[in-house]
């Protein structure tokens, strides 16, 4: 009985479970040695290296929303026409005087690659042209003046939105609902 036993044994390595067995630790490896290689190699292009600046400059922002707000600013941005058009409809108060150039800038949330900084001139009447690249899916827009007194931000979803308008109340009264929340 011994004899038979003896015979049909086989080594270690040619028995399967030793090798099942190694496989979850040599799988767990190999995904450590991908992830740290894409940890190396990729850049993330949500880290600020100024981050500190950038946080006190909040302030600063939310004023030229507040002077938008005062001066009863809101725009209307449509893309179209010939080529890749941007068209800013922008009003205000009565007797409010109209910069002569804007500042259109379209940035991707994750993607600072596909972000864009637009010039748009002024055609008269409130009208302002410009050219951009075409861009598909959800952007933050801001558009602020040429002397950066003021500025308007919104979020444009462009596949839902064919044109987005930009308010100045709105943010105020936000901003105003989160001051009151904080006391």
């Amino acid at each position: 009985m011994n004899a038979k036993r003896a015979d049909s044994s086989q080594a270690w390595y040619r028995e399967p479970w030793p090798w099942l067995l190694m496989l979850g630790p040599a799988i767990v490896v190999v995904a450590g040695v991908t992830t740290a290689y894409l940890a190396v190699v990729s850049s993330d292009g949500l880290v600020e290296d100024d981050y500190y600046k950038q946080g006190l400059t909040v302030n600063l922002r939310t004023a030229r929303d507040q002077r938008a707000a005062e001066l009863g600013i809101d725009a209307e941005l449509l893309v179209g026409g010939e080529g890749d058009r941007m068209r800013a409809l922008l009003r205000g108060k009565e007797g409010l005087r109209l910069p002569e150039a804007l500042t259109l800038s379209i940035i991707h949330p994750t993607r600072p690659g596909f972000d864009q900084r637009v010039a748009l001139r002024s055609e008269g009447a409130g009208v302002y042209i410009g050219m951009v690249r075409p861009f598909t899916g959800r952007w933050h827009v801001t558009l602020e003046d040429d002397r950066k007194e003021w500025r308007l931000v919104g979020d444009w979803v462009t596949g839902k939105q064919s044109a987005l308008r930009l308010t100045a109340a709105s943010v105020a009264a936000a901003q105003e609902k989160s001051d009151y929340q904080r006391r």
